[in-house]
């Protein structure tokens, strides 16, 4: 854990980890483990591009990522649902 990419895709990537656990608790899961996977790919590829001196790369691709976190997986829907 040398860079901030280090940190910042450590950081989107345990967030991911936390979603999924909370969410597979559920009886039908509104998503798909391939979803995670795209992301957790988008996460690693940011870091790599970071650590090898593409910044520009590396935070379109963060970007990205947590764009795409928060218009597929939609992390803050739980909190627009009514109560049942």
């Amino acid at each position: 854990m040398e860079t901030i990419y280090d940190w910042l895709t450590v950081a989107i990537f345990g967030g991911l980890i936390v979603l999924f656990l909370d969410r597979s608790m559920e009886d039908d899961p509104p998503d798909h483990l391939w979803q995670y996977l795209v992301a957790s790919v988008g996460c690693a590829g940011a870091n790599y591009l970071g650590n090898e001196g593409y910044q520009l790369a590396a935070v379109a691709v963060i970007a990205t990522v947590v764009t795409y976190i928060v218009m597929v997986l939609k992390p803050f829907d739980k909190f627009n649902r009514p109560e049942e």
